[in-house]
């Protein structure tokens, strides 16, 4: 019998927020009390994180610009370099338990790639990995990418998909630490294509995709608010 995949729409909500409520239900995750695992999917205001990995070149605009134009910055635990969330990016943190399903984190990392990939190849597009760099491309653009965080093997932060994102944004930055990489977004790819309600489509699209990928049944599992009653 597959396991359960609770789905967690948090609508548009501020990078801080989201990043306690990871963290919390991460910490459930690990004590057992949170009985299975989550994919939180959120939109975010624009801000900028900093990973792990991150090389303070690529980050190409003075802070007082960014603030200037009300976009946060955040150093964070997750892997890879420095990207950017905001409005039109489908944003994906699965907070999974990998002891339910392989103690590999590079296995991990090629599954999401596959949900993706799996995601828009619905819409038409083909993604595609690129050797050496974890995210989807497609051609010679960039499409999502992809960081996380593991303790006691329980993950948190994930992936990021422009959807209707206004590219402009990764302008202010070398995306994911990579030289003149092209940033693309489904909206960008589809064009004219592109179906009026593409941001449900998509959401639909993930939801199945994470669903078949990792062999798992997705339910509902309401709100944050509700989560955390």
């Amino acid at each position: 019998m597959s396991a359960d995949l609770g789905i967690v729409a948090l609508g548009r909500m501020a990078y801080g927020e989201a990043l306690t409520l990871q963290r919390d239900l991460a910490q459930r995750r690990i004590a057992g009390t949170l009985p299975t695992d989550l994919l939180l999917l959120v939109e975010h205001p624009p801000v900028i994180t900093l990973g792990r990995g991150f090389r303070p070149e690529h980050l190409s605009t003075p802070l007082a610009a960014l603030e200037a134009r009300g976009i946060e910055v955040h150093d964070i635990d997750r892997g890879g370099d420095v990207t950017f969330h905001g409005p039109g990016q489908l944003v994906g943190y699965p907070i999974f338990d990998l002891t339910g399903h392989r103690q590999d984190l590079h296995w991990f990392l090629r599954q999401l790639e596959e949900a993706l990939i799996t995601a828009i190849g619905d819409f038409g597009i083909a993604g595609e990995r690129v050797a050496g760099y974890t995210g989807v491309w497609t051609g010679d653009r960039k499409i999502a990418s992809i960081g996380i965080h593991v303790r006691q093997w329980v993950t948190w932060h994930g992936f990021a998909l422009n959807v209707t994102t206004d590219l402009s944004y990764f302008d202010l930055i070398v995306p994911c630490g990579i030289p003149d990489v092209k940033m693309t977004s489904i909206q960008h790819e589809l064009r004219e294509r592109a179906p009026r309600d593409l941001w449900n489509r998509t959401t639909d699209n993930v939801i199945g995709a994470f669903a078949e990928v990792f062999g798992m049944r997705p339910q509902i599992a309401g709100t944050a608010r509700r989560l955390d009653a």
